[in-house]
This record gives structure tokens, sequence and C-alpha cells, in this order.
């Protein structure tokens, strides 16, 4: 364990060495969700007008809904491409010289995402606190527990993309057009409710689709249906192929 909290540190420290990584982490989901905010405002539907967000207002759907991309935001675009960066230069290799595991490396993986999230997640929730009046977490403990369920299982997709990219651009590529697609279908941006045919689909098969529904189940009391249950076997999955077939150089 103090190896994964040494190597963690060590980690955090690289990782803010890459402005535009961490710009990108803590920017584009803010700027994303003050557009929505702009346009949809959080007025609930009114008695006999279609359902959408759930049958809550825009913003109390989309706060919570934007925790869940700020997540997939560090693990998939920030991680994968610093991992596949620190594999090019040479730093895993001198981290296999030094008998660490990739279990470690996994763990201080783990212990960044957890770490640039958490602060990204705090700037985005004051943000929208001054300029949004949305309904607070319903159970803030249940809430705190999703969410750290949420970044250990987006940690173990982002290292999954890390070992099957060759290179620091491809991961972050890779990264980039994985976050836009789950945003666009996957409940972080469109109502699930408007969503039909193949997106239907799609939005389905994402797991921020998931992830969403399962932060509104403490955060607004609403069902999640099977989404533990997928989200659970996606990340089981993805951690079993990360670690097997990850590549020191």
């Amino acid at each position: 364990m103090g190896a994964v909290v040494r190597l963690g540190w060590l980690e955090i420290k690289l990782f803010l060495r890459e402005p535009v990584t961490v710009a990108f982490a803590l920017a584009l989901p803010l700027v994303l969700l003050f557009i929505l905010g702009g346009v949809f405002g959080n007025e609930p539907p009114a008695p006999g007008e279609e359902i959408v967000w759930r049958g809550v207002g825009a913003m109390t759907y989309y706060v919570p809904a934007y925790v869940v991309l700020v997540v997939t935001s560090v693990c998939l675009i920030s991680i994968p491409t610093h991992l596949a960066g620190n594999r090019e230069r040479g730093v895993l290799r001198r981290y296999q010289a030094s008998a660490m595991s990739p279990l470690t490396v996994a763990g201080a993986e783990l212990l960044v995402a957890l770490a640039i999230s958490s602060v990204s997640v705090l700037i985005m929730l004051a943000a929208a606190a001054v300029a949004y009046d949305f309904q607070w977490p319903a159970s803030p403990l249940p809430t705190i527990a999703v969410y750290l369920c949420i970044v250990a299982g987006y940690t173990a997709i982002g290292l999954l993309l890390s070992a099957v990219v060759p290179t620091a651009r491809a991961a972050q590529a890779a990264g980039l057009i994985l976050w836009f697609v789950m945003m666009l279908v996957g409940g972080a941006g469109p109502p699930e409710e408007v969503l039909t045919g193949a997106m239907r689909v799609i939005s389905t098969a994402t797991p921020m689709i998931h992830t969403v529904r399962m932060i509104h189940e403490p955060w607004l009391d609403l069902d999640p249906g099977r989404s533990w249950a997928v989200f659970g076997l996606i990340s089981v999955l993805s951690l079993t192929l990360a670690l097997r077939l990850f590549r020191w150089e």
C-alpha cells in the first residue's frame, strides 16, 4: 500500500506538468454545463408536458450528470494520455526495473484519478452553485460512495485504453472520441428520453448512461434499474483486460 501511495503522489506531480490535459479535465465539462444551463434553465416539466430529464429540472439533472462527465474526462482522456506518455518516455520501464507490478501502477493511477477528479468536481459544483438553483444530494454519504465507485470503474476503463493504444497521441485521440460519443448519447447531453432508435441502443451500451443513473439514485432518489450490475461488469472486465494487456514499453 505504501508503494501505491508514494507512486501515486509522484504520478500526480508528473500529471500536473501536463497543462493541456489538466485544463481539459477542469475546463471543458464546466463550459458545457454553463452552455446547457443557459439553454434549458432549471424548470421541471409542467403537468401534462412531456417528461424529460427524468421529471426534474434540467440543471438538477445535469449537475450530477456532469460530476460523472468530469470523471470520464480525467479517466478516459487525461489518465490514458499520461500513462501512454510515460511508456513512450521510458518511465514505465524504470518502474519495472524497480520491481513494481502492474497492479501497483493501476493503484497509483486510481489515486491520480481520484485527486484530479475531486478537485475538478469541487470547482464545477462551486461554479454551478453560484449560477444555478439546483437540488443538492438527498443522501450525501451514499452519493460520495457512488462517486468513489464511479471513479474506480472509469479508472479501470482508462487503464484498458492505455494498454491497447501505442502512443500518447493515439490515447488522447481515442479518449476524446469515446468521451464525446458518451457525452452526446450517455445522459450528459440530450436527455435520454428524446433518444430514439440506434441512438438509444448506443446510449444503453455506453457506461456513462449507467453511471449517470447510479449517481441519480442517492442524489435525486431515482431508480437506477440494472445500471449497477452493468457498470460493475464493465469495470471488472476492463481491469482484468488492462492488467493482462499491460505493457511496460
